[in-house]
């Protein structure tokens, strides 16, 4: 490896100059690549300094340095891998806990099932007739009785079973195929 002046060569760089920009890259790639996988996997530190040299390139008006211009970049590579060993942990943390708490419903194939067949009932409800629909919600998710409800509603009695009646009769037309599935986990 030749002999360079580091100091004077960042100077270069910070001034624009494209051709510094290139020794340099050339000159630190391949040992920072090398004191980046100390810490992480090969071609995560390949990625890593390579996106560190951008870094450079686009900040190199901006970034001051204190030291020797080798020492700056170690100490960045050096610590953009300790980011990434913290950013992969806390992802591994994240998806474990996600996996942990959802793991019973990826492992039930019955979950997606159930999900379509809610999903099929909400549907089926929603395109109830308006006056229908008031009814049978407070019916049956409002747990009213069909005396309260004709109060609420200011209708007759009469009128209240009769939109119950049709309700349902419009509910099993539309999920007449999922009926026996119905009935069944209803008396589980």
């Amino acid at each position: 490896m030749e002999a360079i002046d580091e100091q004077l060569l960042f100077i270069q760089v910070q001034e624009g100059n494209e051709e510094a920009y290139k020794r340099m890259f050339h000159h630190f790639y391949s040992p920072l690549c090398e004191y980046a996988s100390q810490y992480i996997e090969d071609v995560e530190s390949e990625e890593l300094v390579q996106e560190f040299m951008v870094f450079i390139w686009e900040k190199r008006k901006t970034i001051v340095i204190s030291k020797s211009f080798r020492s700056y970049l170690f100490t960045a590579i050096k610590n953009r891998c300790l980011n990434a060993i913290r950013s992969s942990r806390y992802k591994e943390q994240v998806h474990s806990i996600l996996y942990d708490q959802l793991k019973d419903q990826f492992e039930d194939p019955d979950y997606y099932f159930i999900n379509e067949l809610t999903e099929k009932i909400h549907r089926a409800i929603d395109e109830l007739p308006g006056k229908q629909k008031e009814v049978f919600l407070l019916s049956r998710f409002g747990e009213k009785t069909n005396t309260q409800i004709a109060m609420e509603l200011e209708i007759s009695v009469k009128t209240v079973e009769y939109h119950i009646t049709q309700s349902l009769k419009n509910l099993r037309i539309k999920l007449k195929d999922y009926l026996p599935i119905i009935n069944f986990i209803l008396h589980l």
